[in-house]
């Protein structure tokens, strides 16, 4: 399968160049560019074609660790299963919550972040931290080569020039988007745009500061993206700022202690009128030709993967041959060998339960597997122990398979419409003006319909925040958003809602209020005194 963004052939090509134009300081992971007229000289640019290319550097750091293949890390002391960035966003958002266990708790970094009882030298958590500022640092890296001044000495052309505003509008809007990562998980980042000084000591922007920034530069660069829909597959448009605004405005109490759903429910109605529709079936969502099935429309942004291209051991690669069950040995239909990874991943039982009652047996979303299983996981070393989950496969939606057997075709959905629908219902709810009740129920309900569930005609009465938070489980489960959602309901910390392994505990326990944040790794600290460690680390 032939990805398009960005000519993904070149990818790997320009990540080295990229690579090479950036270096990891010796206290830190955090990564700084050096001077770019001798790592990045002139002669690079004497194709226009080069701006493109450099543009897919900054996307291709939200795929690739490295240029050695997909084990390499180009950052220094992190290998490539803690520092790819969407299995490093799905462990902090997915594994620390109610939806899966990880098996091989000897993979650095895992048992802390499913047991609930992580600190500041966990090797996933400085994964993430140094990873996103590595896309920081190449948007940053783009944007100082794009200048005004740059491209009258290259004696750049009027055409080129104005591709360059929508890459320049792009840059951008990756960079905020990383900004709105940090935002979340840790409350802080080391803050730097192409205005600052190369190798500067960085400003600590707090969670305040964050949001500002993340909202003023999305707002700033609307204008210059691309029309929703109007972009190769992987690209953003105004879709994904859109997105990312609703994001933030639905989690402002959270952020800042300001509540903002009408302005989410505002940014809601502007993507659904953007033209994405849900995919005819909810499976080619999740499938190795989700970049041209149905799904292509209703996934407003993926994270690339290709078998042949990108190898990398992202989320997509790690839950399908995780879902490969120890007893079923279910790889085959999956597209990846028959035994996977041995069952590496398997289902908490408070996941598994919101499927419970006949109106999920033939429900889509519903593709849990509990022959020969006991829904309990008291051994977490036990594969055999708790159910799979079939979600996502490397088969296509018009037959066969991705071209690798281990590396899949399949992207993830970072951000896809069904999202969307669900955060306009729960934006109504908690305040917010401007939402049309009957619109709200044909949403709601369009999810039950392409799901085959056959309580698709609920009611107003019906939908609660309870409904919400378990329909946003059934609905986006394994997709990165769980804990986000638990701290936005009040369920994450504390003890009034438990899973198995919470806490460590068995059954779940309390755990502490501070791992609403994850902490700034030691590392971090370290290499910039400006920055404070979270409370409670």
């Amino acid at each position: 399968m032939m990805k398009n963004i960005l000519k993904i052939e070149k990818i790997a090509i320009l990540f080295l160049v990229m690579v090479v134009a950036l270096s990891s300081c010796t206290k830190d992971l955090d990564i700084t560019p050096k001077d770019d007229q001798d790592l990045l000289g002139e002669d690079f640019f004497a194709n226009e074609t080069a701006y493109k290319e450099l543009l897919a550097g900054v996307y291709g750091n939200l795929s690739l660790t490295g240029v050695d293949g997909p084990g390499s890390s180009n950052i220094d002391g992190l290998d490539a299963g803690t520092s790819q960035f969407g299995r490093v966003l799905l462990y902090l958002q997915t594994l620390s919550a109610d939806q899966m266990i990880w098996s091989y708790e000897n993979d650095p970094g895992t048992r802390a972040i499913q047991r609930n009882i992580w600190n500041a030298d966990d090797p996933i958590i400085l994964g993430m931290f140094g990873r996103t500022h590595v896309t920081i640092a190449f948007a940053n890296n783009f944007l100082r080569e794009t200048t005004d001044a740059k491209l009258d000495e290259r004696n750049v052309s009027s055409a080129t020039r104005a591709e360059i505003v929508k890459f320049r509008a792009e840059a951008r809007l990756l960079r905020a988007m990383s900004y709105y990562y940090m935002m979340d998980l840790f409350g802080q980042a080391n803050f730097t745009t192409e205005n600052d000084a190369i190798n500067a000591q960085p400003q600590a922007y707090d969670r305040q500061q964050l949001f500002d920034f993340v909202e003023s530069e999305l707002i700033a660069i609307e204008a210059d993206l691309a029309d929703p829909m109007a972009v190769e597959h992987g690209r953003a448009s105004k879709g994904v700022a859109w997105m990312i605004l609703a994001k933030i405005y639905l989690n402002a109490e959270v952020y800042i202690g300001q509540e903002k759903y009408t302005e989410c429910l505002d940014y809601c109605k502007k993507i659904i009128a953007g033209g994405y529709t849900l995919a005819t079936d909810y499976q080619h969502n999740f499938m190795a030709d989700n970049d041209v099935n149905s799904a292509s429309n209703e996934i407003i942004f993926p994270l690339i993967s290709d078998g042949t291209f990108t190898q990398n051991y992202g989320p997509t690669t790690v839950m399908i041959n995780g879902a490969v069950g120890s007893i079923e040995s279910n790889g085959a239909a999956l597209g990846v060998g028959a035994g996977g990874w041995g069952g590496a991943l398997r289902l908490r039982k408070e996941f598994v339960q919101l499927f419970d009652g006949g109106i999920y047996n033939t429900d889509t979303r519903n593709t849990i597997i509990s022959s020969e299983r006991d829904i309990e996981i008291l051994d977490i070393s036990d594969q055999d122990q708790g159910y799979i989950l079939e979600k996502y496969s490397n088969a296509k939606s018009t037959g066969g398979f991705g071209v690798d057997q281990t590396f899949v075709d399949t992207d993830f959905p970072l951000f896809r419409l069904a999202d969307v629908y669900l955060m306009y219902a729960e934006a109504h709810l908690r305040g917010g003006t401007g939402a049309n009740p009957a619109d709200l129920l044909t949403y709601v309900n369009s999810l039950r319909t392409r799901a085959n569930n056959p309580q698709n005609n609920l009611t107003i009465a019906d939908v609660d925040l309870d409904f919400i938070i378990d329909e946003r489980a059934r609905e986006l489960h394994w997709e990165a958003h769980r804990r986000q959602d638990l701290i936005r309901f009040g369920r994450f910390t504390g003890g009034n809602y438990n899973w198995v392994w919470k806490g460590n505990g068995t059954s779940g326990i309390s755990i502490p209020s501070n791992l609403k944040l994850y902490p700034i790794p030691s590392a971090s600290l370290a290499s910039n005194p400006n920055l404070v460690q979270n409370a409670g680390y």
